[in-house]
This record gives structure tokens, C-alpha cells and sequence, in this order.
């Protein structure tokens, strides 16, 4: 697993479905350099755990606008297979008009330069027999954070049946922009409206003299 934290966000363009419905034949994440983006792989529509995480960062879009982030998801689908996902109603497995665009990674080479591709066709229950979970190439649920200048400041890649925290990423990028802010660093359980900690050998001792029974 590579990692891409402090390098370059792999460019792309492909077809996405937009959040008013249309579809971008030509989507890039290079229009949305000068902004935090989210980007997260997800590996197929129409399955389980999938749903419930497009739609936990759909509930929490305007919590993203408000810190100046785009959400962006992907997965190896086609645009037609995302804008009938939409288009299935929530109680029937399906997401609704989430409010963030949808990328369509049918070569699958999105996944493969975030490295999160992976090949998973079957998995043991608890009695040790087989069975088919999901066919072919399908990614990981990886979640990238990306900087004003297109850099990756955190990544984080769950296994299939491991649905990610969508709080924890909005904790992730106020810690970012409070560095950015106040050149303090975030220390552990660090959280919006905390002390940060002043990155030299006295910040430290401060720090943990006020906080240490916290931690």
C-alpha cells in the first residue's frame, strides 16, 4: 500500500454524475486545485456497506462546504450506474441525490494510482466456507484528504466490511486547517476548540503539564 500523504494527489479525468443529476464526461480534479477536497473510493453501487457511508457524508455536506471542502466520491461503476443508484429511493438500498459528484472509474486506474484497487471475489463466514462477496477489481474504502495546493495530508483505507468514520475526517481537516491558521500542531484527541501545541521542546512541556491526565 503506497503511501501518499505530503505528495502530489494523482490527477485525473473521467465522467462523473454531478449533483443536480447531469453528467461531466470530463471531470478533473485539477478544476478544484485551491480547494480542500475529500476524496473517497468506495467499491461498488448497490452494495451494503456503501450506502450508508454516501449517504452519512451527504447528511454532513454543509458541514463540509462551511470548512471550504469538496466531497468527491468514486468507484470503479459507470456515470449510468451512479445516476440510477441516485435514483433509487433510500429504503429500497438506494442513496438519493447526494450532493457531491460521483466519478465513474470504469478503467479503473483512479483506484490503481491511489493505490486501493484490489481483486476480492470471495470471503470465509464464520464457518470457514466460501462464498462470492463481490467480483472483480473492486477499490478499497479509501479516504484522501487533500490541501489547498493539491497534496495529500491524510489518508486512510478500510477493508470491505469496514465502514469508515465520517466525523473523524471532519476532525481531520479542522486539525489541518488549524495548523495552517496558527502554526501549532494537534496532538492526540485533538479536537475544534482545543489548545493546540507549539512545535518545540517548551510547547511540548507546556502542553502535557496542562493536559497529560487528559490524554
Amino acid at each position: 500500500m503506497s503511501v501518499l500523504v505530503n505528495k502530489k494527489a494523482p490527477e485525473f479525468t473521467a465522467a462523473a454524475v454531478m449533483p443536480d443529476g447531469s453528467i461531466n464526461e470530463s471531470f478533473s480534479l485539477a478544476d478544484y486545485r485551491g480547494k480542500y477536497v475529500v476524496l473517497f473510493f468506495y467499491p461498488l453501487d448497490f452494495t451494503f456497506v456503501c450506502p450508508s457511508e454516501l449517504i452519512a457524508f451527504d447528511h454532513r455536506i454543509k458541514e463540509f462546504e462551511s470548512r471550504g471542502v469538496q466531497v468527491i466520491g468514486c468507484s470503479v461503476d459507470s456515470q449510468f450506474t451512479h445516476a440510477a443508484w441516485r435514483n433509487t429511493p433510500v429504503d429500497q438500498g438506494g442513496i438519493g441525490p447526494v450532493a457531491y459528484p460521483l466519478v465513474a472509474d470504469l478503467t479503473k486506474t483512479i483506484a490503481a494510482d491511489y493505490d486501493v484497487l484490489m481483486n476480492n471475489t470471495t470471503i470465509a463466514d464464520e464457518d470457514g466456507d466460501q462464498y462470492h462477496l463481490l467480483g472483480g477489481d473492486v477499490a478499497l474504502r479509501g479516504s484522501f484528504l487533500i490541501d489547498r495546493d493539491g497534496v495529500v495530508q491524510h489518508q486512510v483505507v478500510n477493508n470491505l466490511p469496514l465502514g469508515r468514520n465520517i466525523d473523524e475526517m471532519l476532525r481531520m481537516i479542522d486539525a489541518l486547517q488549524f495548523t495552517e491558521e496558527h502554526g501549532e500542531v494537534c496532538p492526540a484527541n485533538w479536537e475544534q476548540g482545543k489548545d493546540g501545541m507549539k512545535p518545540d521542546a517548551e510547547g511540548v512541556a507546556s502542553y502535557l503539564a496542562a493536559h497529560a491526565d487528559e490524554l
